[in-house]
């Protein structure tokens, strides 16, 4: 676990969050905050991301997940598959709280995290599940399917569409734009927009993918 001045880190999240111009109050920052001192002390032992430096964590894991934030709006019932460490599952569930989030994954030390998470940050709208997105049942279905490097699109939507209510969307938050992927979606999908994102201090190409169904 590498030492950091919380003040600095703080002060990056603040001045991209004001240059994304979001509205992010004080509270909601500080949980932010909460969640990076959390990712930072267990990233150590269970390997949640090969970033080390908790400054880069704040740049690469949660201004890159707090841009694609709007891209939710209006969204009631959300599902983050393979969240990994949270991103951006946990990001969205601390600035939307009216919002249920929904996480999962196969691997057990990142779902123990997720659950650790949601106890010392009080996320009341946190769900953790550990397995095989295909093997998951709900009787609610997500308006809303989310995954962040996760998956070729094709999977992505194969694996989960089962899970997609009727007039829901995916949104897949990816790196540079994935014409190869685009190419290859089944037939009963279309892409209905490709956004390019804006990251403060990133210098690498983001991008969201919206998908439905074509009929």
């Amino acid at each position: 676990m590498r030492y950091y001045d919380p003040a600095a880190l703080a002060k990056v999240l603040a001045d991209g969050i004001a240059e994304m111009k979001l509205d992010i109050p004080a509270e909601q920052q500080e949980k932010l905050m909460g969640y990076l001192a959390l990712m930072n002390k267990w990233n150590s032992v269970y390997n949640l991301t090969s970033l080390r430096d908790p400054m880069q964590m704040v740049t690469h894991h949660l201004l890159d997940s707090l841009a694609a934030v709007p891209a939710f709006a209006g969204a009631r019932n959300v599902l983050d598959v393979g969240a990994g460490g949270g991103l951006p599952g946990i990001v969205l569930a601390i600035t939307r709280p009216d919002m249920k989030v929904s996480m999962i994954d196969t691997v057990h030390k990142k779902t123990a995290f997720l659950k650790q998470v949601k106890a010392e940050l009080e996320l009341a709208n946190v769900t953790v599940h550990t397995m095989k997105v295909q093997d998951l049942e709900v009787s609610d279905k997500f308006d809303v399917i989310t995954s962040r490097a996760f998956a070729d699109l094709s999977d992505f939507l194969n694996w989960s569409a089962h899970l997609l209510a009727e007039g829901g969307r995916f949104i897949a938050l990816k790196g540079t734009a994935p014409a190869h992927e685009q190419e290859r979606i089944p037939s009963e999908w279309r892409i209905t927009d490709l956004q390019p994102l804006h990251v403060p201090r990133l210098g690498a190409e983001r991008h969201l993918v919206f998908v439905e169904r074509s009929v």
